[in-house]
């Protein structure tokens, strides 16, 4: 169960003030409708009576009662003066908590935002964001959620410090986020046009951000390219290469799956050669990685951006290299150990 965060608690409070609105309007309506159908009076003298009786102003009838107006009437104050009156407070209490919540939410929330280094930044939180925190989540990597909806946002069940609830396309949205820090940026609105603006905005507020985009039509990928996208991705496309591979390749979309299932503990993983490291300057052969980690070394990328498919074992890292390899999450976690040469 998501925990209950001063988001929630404030959406709880809006929620109370809306139904207690709502309640008040319903005593009025049946004061109304009673002294209309029992006194027979115009519904403006009838809405009159009920207003001045449930303020409690004491102005006296537009017209005189008959004695099943006046039974009416006693009834209705003691009631409706009573309802309005608790529903008033409860209202008026509902108001004052969601803004103390709010103000102390917020502080929190950019005192938290100020320490945050190397961390991503999720703009939207549709069906798209929703998965993508859901891997950042089980990833256990630092993260901030950016999303216009209260709803949407409060589903997502996080601290009020990863939850911006904002129009992620502004540039102060951005730097309350944290861009200028950010290691990496997801545009995954629901509009080709909105994700354009926070590429463009994310890469002029930081040019060593790498960011990736979603594409809703195949039209808008160079675009957000030229904007400044590291990597644009258009689930329409992959979704239907996906089928396609199903249904022709079987044993490889198989095989695909068996990598991504949450249930098996195998992963592709990419890993940076450190200076200092103890597998720089050696041999693909000469190391523990295939022996002992058994961990497949898929390609290597060179600093230069060269990338070496299925690298023989004659193959030199060298410092700088991004080693993309599968195996389990602990291989590759000892793995990530010796690139950073913490580990001898």
């Amino acid at each position: 169960m998501p925990p209950v965060t001063n988001l929630t608690q404030r959406l709880r409070s809006r929620a109370r003030l809306v139904y207690s609105l709502a309640a008040l309007a319903g005593v009025v309506a049946l004061g109304t409708v009673g002294f209309h159908l029992i006194e027979g009076w115009s519904p403006l003298d009838a809405l009159y009576m009920t207003v001045m009786t449930v303020t409690t102003v004491g102005y006296g009838p537009p017209k005189e009662l008959t004695p099943a107006g006046r039974n009416f009437a006693i009834v209705f104050m003691v009631v409706g003066v009573g309802t309005a009156g608790l529903l008033l407070s409860s209202a008026v209490q509902a108001l004052v908590r969601s803004e103390i919540l709010a103000a102390y939410g917020e502080r929190r929330r950019q005192r938290e935002m100020s320490k945050l280094r190397d961390h991503y930044i999720i703009c939207g939180a549709g069906r798209v964001g929703t998965r993508i925190v859901r891997e950042m989540r089980r990833a256990g990597v630092p993260f901030v959620a950016v999303e216009s909806n209260a709803l949407l946002a409060a589903e997502l069940g996080l601290p009020d410090a990863q939850v911006l609830i904002r129009d992620a396309t502004l540039d102060e949205t951005l730097v309350e986020a944290g861009v200028e820090r950010a290691r990496g940026l997801a545009a995954c609105l629901p509009d080709d046009a909105d994700n354009l603006y926070v590429v463009l905005t994310a890469r002029t507020l930081n040019p060593t951000l790498h960011i990736v985009a979603r594409a809703v039509e195949e039209l808008a990928e160079p675009k957000l390219v030229r904007a400044g996208a590291n990597r644009v991705i258009a689930p329409t496309i992959i979704g239907s290469h996906r089928m396609a591979q199903a249904l022709l390749k079987p044993a490889v979309a198989d095989f695909m799956d068996s990598i991504t299932a949450e249930s098996l503990d195998l992963a592709f993983e990419q890993v940076e050669i450190a200076e200092g490291s103890s597998l720089a300057g050696r041999k693909l052969k000469d190391t523990t990685i295939r022996s002992a980690l058994d961990i497949v070394v898929a390609a290597i990328r060179r600093q230069g951006g060269e990338m070496i498919f299925n690298p023989s074992g004659d193959t030199q890292i060298r410092e700088g290299d991004m080693l993309i390899g599968i195996g389990r999450a602990e291989s590759l976690a000892e793995l990530g150990t010796l690139a950073r040469g913490t580990r001898k």
